[in-house]
């Protein structure tokens, strides 16, 4: 594939060739293979195998200007190095993926290619339509649309809760569908992901805000917010031990 570039139309290889050679001006370059790949994220991969460099990028930056191909390659090639890549780098690229029109092509591919597998909202302790209901009519004068449901496949106590927009679907993780987790902090952890779907996340320029002020001022109006925040931390602290 070739990109337009200020040197004109470019072969993404030779984009990939320039940075390393830039990054690593000492070292031999490495046989270069690009594939775009159907991916439901814009991820990319990239890796090193006896002087031949591999990597797979989503078709989504498949037209994406030189200027980012050039961005990401640098990411990349950084990472791969174990370097840190420079923050105007990074920022040039996540401006790129914050733009209106990406954003909407990223969740139309996740909603396209994505599986959201969640187990049912219906759990052995705890049922997340009825804690999302209690909660809607509490806080929301019972206006929130319900959106789908469900507990976490894996056992996260690092994620305890999500909101995936691009499926509309709430999922906590279930860890907390337990009987030594307190009703409390289920409410607590379905409270703020609700939040999600009243506050959405921010995007400006390379800038990503997941909770605006909005979403913090409304999360302290959770009813016992301080003790639900701690007995969150205490019931954590007790799962981990249990786990080990």
């Amino acid at each position: 594939m070739r990109v337009e570039s200020g040197l004109g139309f470019e072969p993404i290889e030779q984009i990939y060739a320039r940075v390393y050679q830039a990054v690593k001006p000492r070292a031999t370059l490495p046989t270069i293979t690009v594939h775009f790949r159907e991916y439901a994220n814009p991820n990319s991969r990239i890796r090193l195998e006896e002087g031949h460099m591999i990597v797979d990028i989503s078709d989504l930056l498949k037209n994406a200007p030189a200027s980012i191909q050039e961005a990401l390659a640098l990411i990349l090639i950084e990472k791969l190095f174990r370097r840190r890549p420079s923050p105007s780098v990074l920022a040039l690229y996540r401006r790129y993926l914050n733009r209106v029109d990406i954003r909407q092509q990223m969740y139309r591919i996740k909603q396209e290619r994505g599986r959201k597998t969640v187990l049912d909202p219906k759990g052995r302790v705890y049922d997340l339509c009825e804690v999302f209901e209690e909660l809607n009519l509490k806080y929301f004068y019972g206006l929130m649309a319900r959106p789908r449901l469900g507990w976490s496949v894996r056992k996260s106590r690092t994620i305890l809760g999500h909101y995936d927009p691009s499926h509309h679907v709430i999922v906590l993780t279930n860890v907390l569908d337990s009987p030594d987790a307190p009703e409390l902090i289920v409410q607590y952890v379905m409270f703020h992901e609700m939040l999600h779907l009243k506050y959405p996340t921010q995007h400006k320029g390379h800038h990503r805000c997941v909770h605006t002020p909005d979403f913090k001022a409304a999360e302290k109006r959770f009813e016992r917010f301080p003790e639900a925040q701690q007995a969150l931390k205490l019931f954590l602290q007790g799962s981990w031990k249990q786990a080990g």
